[in-house]
């Protein structure tokens, strides 16, 4: 092309102005596209009090954005191609992860309750769909039985991803009603996936001149999916077995291995697709069929869904913006609404009334039934991304695209209420669990959270788990756990492990030590095979400041009813205790305050020699009873000591005495007389059960001492120091203070209340061990809930 010469002499080349243009054109997608992330992080940020799962907001920004028109005119033809590449390969990534986190041999097997409810919804609106879309005229140019059956899947479908996160996010993924809503979305999600990639191959996207050649075509199509389906299934265990074997847990995954196991998954889901199947259905094939269980596949789905979420979800949706063009939506047109109300009553009414037929046989509530039905029309990305493919292959028009988008979003929104309602009903229905010692149901297991410093908590924290038993039915299930602070030395070598925010610890010394106190709470385990106790291991991994909630979360997590922890102090050679660490001694203190169980605190001066636990020799342990709520949960921790056969178990118990010429003239004044009656009607209720159980029976030894103020109690605490391995007291929560009032005007560490503080003075060296209870403080009316309620 010749150069352009204007009136004053000036020479310009259109290649210059294309050059130009190009520039002010891509400065303008730039601007688009990082407005699109940072306002749709944004929108997501101001619904978090609606719980509005991402898709909401990116949905939201995605379509506003696109359609304004100085970002519409910035994408010129070329780059929407690159950009339709993008979420194309996106998709396919997505189609792939979600076909790796399903169980497709779960349809050949005996369907269960949750498999039952997501048939009947999703068949109930496939039927529906059928018999009312093709007299609603939403087809444009395709055949009418292609198009019904397409839509009919479509409003079929549940948006597995979606649900899940959205029940885990607000902890009602654990309940039954969370279950079998999760349960159900995914066997919804893989039926209709299912039916999607058979109608791809009786009904391909290329025309055919006639009807042999489409027969053809079909075979083709059908014999490439069927050869990358075995091999998947029968190849792709040994190789991905192979791989896993070669990458042990706790090591990083090797270079060369990852590549290899990358360029295997890609070339078995491109197989079908040199046939002239569909890329993205055939990912999801091969994801299905591939193993899901193992160190690759959990990394793999990892980091596909952190690049979803982070990166493509936004872009996706901006990109459906530009297909869609808000603007060409026939507003005017009474057809159009009714159209849309259409979909959005097939949709709803389908899942609401198969799930409610279904749910009614089985012997579900019909409240909860038509929740659940409710969030089983949850869609998701796929089905966003089906509409909008069906208007770029020309099969249906502006219109329709647009009004199965407000539906996908209408049947997204609208879940987060359906979930609050489902927890406010579950309130109401479902008591209130106070996670204590006292009131534990005697037929359920009891669940501890034991902590460790390090290799030398061992020998107290197997002695505690050993007293903490009880009976062997229903046993113990104990959680040992490793408190590691999170120094800069920790982590660099931490690497990323399996599944999201995961990580794996390389530290030598921090495994080794992990190691060992696995060994040897494993090995005590082994030989007492009687003892009714189970064993898990965790970690918990953080800076000192963000220690205490991440206990509070683990221990909330697993249902425990307490939380044993060892003393930031530790007994030198001498017997007595050195300075301590105060980043543990804060770690203690914001649990005792926040803790969401019964806590206990182990001053531990030897009660770790856990021969003197063995049924040949005994134990001698004492539990001090002066009155209060600790004191009463301190009791119940001593009821179970007493089961072990070797513990020998003493129960001392301080009352008042009035008539004594040392008693104080003047009594707490912050208490009632009230409240002290109360109080002491409940300890004297508390005593009167524990000795009727264990003393009356000769189980346990009592002593009984008359104090008249806290002096008589010092010195009769001073007393008993040394005659017992192990004394359990309960930290404070006294009213009626007469005999520990003053006790606490030199206290060391007042975490451990005046009577702890006494008997676990540095400077003593009897040998005796503290543990000191406290109960679970629970302030005002709860409106908490147990991840595992039920109201089904």
């Amino acid at each position: 092309m010749p150069p352009v010469t204007t009136s004053s002499n000036i020479t310009f080349h259109p290649c210059f102005l294309r050059f130009d243009a190009a520039s002010v054109s891509f400065s303008g997608k730039m601007v688009a596209l990082i407005a699109t992330y940072v306002l749709s992080r944004v929108v997501h940020h101001l619904l978090k009090p609606f719980s509005q799962p991402y898709m909401t907001s990116d949905l939201v920004i995605g379509l506003i954005l696109a359609s304004l028109p100085h970002a519409r005119d910035s994408f010129t033809s070329l780059f929407s191609i690159t950009l339709e590449n993008i979420v194309d390969f996106g998709m396919i990534s997505y189609a792939f992860v979600l076909g790796l986190e399903m169980d497709p041999y779960v349809i050949f097997k005996s369907p269960t309750r949750h498999a039952m409810v997501a048939y009947a919804g999703t068949v109930s609106t496939f039927v529906a769909a059928c018999a009312i879309t093709p007299w609603l005229h939403y087809l444009r140019n395709s055949s009418i039985i292609t198009f019904t059956l397409s839509l009919s899947i479509s409003l079929s479908g549940s948006g597995s991803h979606i649900l899940t996160r959205l029940m885990t996010y607000l902890k009602v993924g654990k309940s039954d009603i969370g279950k079998l809503s999760i349960g159900a979305g995914v066997h919804s999600d893989m039926i209709t996936m299912f039916s999607v990639v058979l109608s791809f191959v009786f009904f391909p996207l290329q025309e055919t001149a006639n009807f042999r050649e489409g027969i053809k075509t079909s075979v083709q199509i059908g014999a490439a999916l069927m050869l990358q389906t075995l091999l998947a299934a029968k190849i792709s265990p040994v190789f991905m077995n192979w791989i896993n074997q070669s990458n042990p847990e706790g090591k990083p995954l090797k270079g060369s291995h990852l590549v290899l196991s990358m360029a295997f998954m890609t070339v078995l889901c491109s197989l079908a697709p040199w046939m002239g199947y569909n890329s993205c259905l055939s990912a999801f094939m091969g994801g299905l069929f591939l193993p899901s269980e193992g160190r690759i596949s959990k990394w793999t789905i990892s980091r596909i869904n952190n690049l979803l979420s982070t990166l493509f979800y936004p872009l996706f949706f901006f990109w459906v913006g530009l297909r869609v063009d808000i603007s060409s939506f026939a507003v005017g047109n009474i057809g159009t609404w009714v159209r849309l109300f259409c979909l959005i009553l097939i949709a709803t009414i389908g899942k609401v009334g198969g799930t409610l037929i279904c749910g009614l046989t089985l012997g579900y509530h019909r409240p909860e039934l038509v929740a659940v039905g409710l969030l089983l029309t949850a869609k998701g990305h796929f089905h966003v991304y089906f509409a909008v493919d069906a208007l770029r292959q020309g099969k249906i028009d502006v219109t329709t695209c647009i009004s199965m988008v407000i539906l996908i979003f209408l049947s997204v929104i609208h879940t987060p209420f359906v979930v609050k309602h489902i927890i406010e009903r579950a309130r109401k229905r479902v008591p209130v669990q106070r996670m204590t010692l006292r009131w534990l149901d005697p037929s359920s297991e009891l669940r501890i959270l034991l902590c460790l410093h390090g290799t030398h908590n061992l020998e107290s924290g197997i002695s505690l788990m050993e007293i903490s038993r009880g009976k062997p039915a229903p046993g113990l299930f104990v959680h040992v756990t490793d408190m590691i602070e999170l120094t800069e030395k920790i982590a660099s070598t931490l690497v990323p492990g399996e599944g999201v925010d995961n990580m794996t610890i390389t530290d030598n010394s921090v495994t080794e030590m992990r190691d060992e106190i696995t060994r040897a709470f494993q090995t005590h385990i082994n030989e007492n095979v009687d003892g009714g106790i189970m064993l898990s291991r965790m970690l918990v991994l953080s800076t000192f400041n963000s220690m205490p909630h991440d206990i509070s979360v683990l221990a909330e997590d697993l249902m425990v009813s307490l939380i044993l922890l060892p003393f930031h102090k530790r007994v030198k050679a001498a017997g007595t205790l050195d300075e301590g660490h105060p980043g543990f001694r804060h770690v203690n203190r914001k649990l005792l305050r926040n803790a969401p169980c019964s806590i206990g605190i182990l001053v531990d001066r030897g009660f770790g020699f856990t021969e003197r636990l063995s049924t040949s020799s005994v134990s001698k342990v004492a539990v001090i009873f002066i009155g209060g709520k600790d004191d009463q949960e301190a009791l119940a921790y001593a009821g179970r000591a007493v089961w072990h056969p070797g513990v020998e178990l003493t129960v001392i118990r301080f009352l008042v005495d009035k008539n004594s010429e040392h008693a104080p003239r003047r009594v707490n004044n912050r208490a009632s007389v009230a409240e002290q009656e109360e109080e002491m009607k409940l300890d004297d209720e508390c005593f009167a059960e524990f000795y009727e159980k264990y003393v009356a029976g000769g189980n346990v030894a009592y002593m009984e001492k008359h104090l008249a103020n806290s002096s008589e109690t010092y010195t009769n605490l001073m007393s008993i120091e040394g005659q017992y391995s192990l004394i359990i007291v309960g930290r404070a929560g006294r009213v009626n203070t007469v005999l520990t009032q003053g006790l606490n005007d030199w206290q060391q560490c007042p975490e451990l209340g005046p009577v702890g503080d006494v008997l676990s003075g540095s400077n003593s060296t009897s040998g005796t061990s503290i543990l000191i209870i406290q109960l679970h403080n629970i302030k005002g009316q709860l409106d908490g809930l147990s991840d595992e309620f039920s109201i089904m």
